[in-house]
C-alpha cells in the first residue's frame, strides 16, 4: 500500500457465512480523506465487508490494510477504525456526555484528556446543549449525531457507517445526511459508509462501490455510475432506466443480443415532428414533484420520460425522441448511442 493511500486497502477478500460464500474475492481502495459507499440491496455483501472492516469478522482469506498497516487478524479494539451501527447503540441509563466518553474510559484514559476531547467532539456536533440528557430525551436526528460523536471521539484513522441514516424519516435524513457530509469534509476524515439508498449515496459519496452478490459491480464517481454504468445492474440500480430490445429511435436496429437502456430524462415528447422522432401516445402521467412522468406507448415499446413542461394529458399523440440510449451485450455496456 502506498503512503499516498493511507486509507483502506481491501485485497481478495473472502468470507463465508452459514456455508455461503458471501464475500468472493472483494478489491477495494479508499484514498485518506475520501468517503465511500457500499452500495446495493440486503443481501449483497455490503455490511459483511463493513464488518470485516472493522474487525467483528475475519475473512477466510485476503488482506485489510487501515492507515498503512496490514490489520487483518485484529480485532476491533486494536484497530484505528470507530463504527457508527444502524441502531446506535447508545446506553440509555446514561447522559449523552457519558455515552460518548464511554469508548475512552474503557482505555483507562485520564479525567482531564477525556472531557477535553468529549467537549471538543459535542461542540463539533452541535450538542454540547444536550451533555446532560439521556438518550430518550432528545429526538432520533440528535441519537445519531451522539453515535457519531462516540465514534469521532477515538480519533480513529477511518469512520465505518452501517446505514446510519435508517432509523429517520425521509425529511431528517436528508438533513443529517448533509451534517455528516459537512462534519467529514471538515474533519478529512476517510469514511466508508453502507447504504441501500441510491439517493443517499449519490449524494454525499465521493465514490460509489456498487455490489452485488459478493462482488463489486463498479467502483466510481456519483456522476460516472449515472452517465456510464457499466453494467446493466447499475444502471438499473441507479436512477430509473428504460429497457429496451430489438430497436430505438429512428428505426435504428440492434443485435439480437443486444439491449437498450435509456433514461427516462433522455427522453423529449413533442406535438411537432422532429429528425430522429418517432410517433408516440401517451399511456399515463404521473406527477412527480418538480416533474412528471410520462409513459408513452408505440408499436413495439413501451417506456417513460421525465417532462417538466409542456406536459401532456393521457391520450394525447406526438413524437418521441431518444437523445442518448446505452447498448448493452451480455449484460456489459458495450457503447453508447
Amino acid at each position: 500500500m502506498s503512503n499516498e493511500i493511507e486509507g483502506l486497502e481491501l485485497i481478495g477478500l473472502s468470507k463465508v457465512l452459514g456455508g455461503r460464500l458471501i464475500i468472493d474475492n472483494l478489491n477495494l481502495t479508499v484514498k485518506k480523506g475520501e468517503m465511500v459507499s457500499l452500495l446495493g440491496p440486503s443481501g449483497c455483501g455490503k455490511t459483511t465487508t463493513l464488518r470485516m472492516i472493522a474487525g467483528f469478522l475475519i475473512p477466510e482469506s485476503g488482506t485489510i490494510n487501515l492507515a498503512g498497516k496490514d490489520v487483518t487478524k485484529l480485532g476491533p479494539e486494536k484497530r484505528p477504525s470507530a463504527m457508527v451501527f444502524q441502531n446506535y447503540a447508545l446506553w440509555p441509563h446514561m447522559t449523552v456526555f457519558k455515552n460518548v466518553a464511554y469508548p475512552l474510559k474503557i482505555r483507562k484514559m485520564g479525567k482531564a484528556e477525556i472531557e477535553k476531547r468529549v467537549h471538543d467532539v459535542l461542540t463539533v456536533v452541535n450538542l454540547m446543549h444536550h451533555k446532560d440528557s439521556r438518550p430518550g430525551q432528545i429526538s432520533g436526528g440528535e441519537q445519531q449525531r451522539v453515535a457519531l460523536a462516540r465514534a469521532l471521539v477515538q480519533e480513529p484513522d477511518i469512520l465505518l457507517l452501517d446505514e446510519p441514516l435508517s432509523n429517520l424519516d425521509a425529511k431528517l435524513r436528508v438533513k443529517v445526511r448533509e451534517d455528516i457530509r459537512a462534519l467529514q469534509r471538515r474533519l478529512q476524515i476517510t469514511t466508508v459508509i453502507v447504504t441501500h439508498d441510491q439517493d443517499e449515496a449519490l449524494s454525499i459519496s465521493d465514490r460509489i462501490a456498487v455490489m452485488n452478490d459478493g462482488r463489486i459491480e463498479q467502483f466510481s464517481t456519483p456522476q460516472e455510475l449515472y452517465d456510464q454504468p457499466a453494467t446493466e445492474y447499475v444502471a438499473n440500480f441507479i436512477g430509473s432506466l428504460n429497457r429496451i430490445e430489438g430497436s430505438f429511435g429512428d428505426g435504428q436496429v440492434i443485435a439480437g443480443n443486444e439491449v437498450v437502456g435509456i433514461r427516462p430524462e433522455d427522453v423529449t415528447f413533442s406535438k411537432t415532428q422532429a429528425p430522429g422522432s418517432y410517433p408516440a401516445t401517451v399511456d399515463l402521467v404521473v406527477p412527480r414533484g418538480h416533474f412528471y412522468e410520462i409513459y408513452l406507448k408505440r408499436a413495439d415499446a413501451s417506456f417513460r420520460a421525465f417532462i417538466s413542461v409542456d406536459v401532456p394529458k393521457v391520450g394525447d399523440t406526438g413524437f418521441a425522441k431518444i437523445n442518448k440510449a446505452l447498448i448493452y451485450k451480455d449484460g456489459k455496456l458495450v457503447r453508447t448511442a
